[in-house]
């Protein structure tokens, strides 16, 4: 299982010891799932949502099934029913995993002190 830290610092992917699957792999898994994520871009925003701390929590199941909390910037987003799918395409695409759920949550809500560094230096706002 790997969970997302939900401070409000930049985002990092943290592993949980709970997993069966061996450690290697679970780490190579979250690189992979993590890249996967960062291809996809706030339409409004350049920057991309990893970045941007859009994503709360990236559990991976012992089958391989993947399950992700993501936010959006605003709630009233132009493309906030598209969004989950870009993700869950981009994720489902991860050698070794076994399926894709996306969950859209909105608490707590999404601030620009979730951004990291670079998405800030891409913005403009550093």
């Amino acid at each position: 299982m790997s969970e997302m830290s939900d401070d409000t610092t930049t985002p990092h992917a943290e592993t949980a010891p709970a997993s069966a699957l061996p450690q290697d792999e679970l780490a190579r898994l979250t690189d992979d799932i993590v890249s996967a994520i960062k291809t996809v871009y706030d339409p409004e925003i350049p920057a991309d949502i990893y970045e941007l701390g859009l994503i709360y929590k990236i559990d991976i199941e012992d089958d391989r099934s993947v399950k992700i909390d993501m936010t959006l910037t605003a709630p009233g987003c132009p493309v906030a029913g598209e969004m989950p799918g870009w993700v869950e395409n981009a994720v489902g695409t991860v050698e070794g995993v076994s399926g894709v759920e996306v969950s859209m949550v909105f608490d707590p809500p999404w601030t620009p002190d979730r951004m990291s560094e670079e998405a800030q230096v891409a913005v403009g706002w550093y």
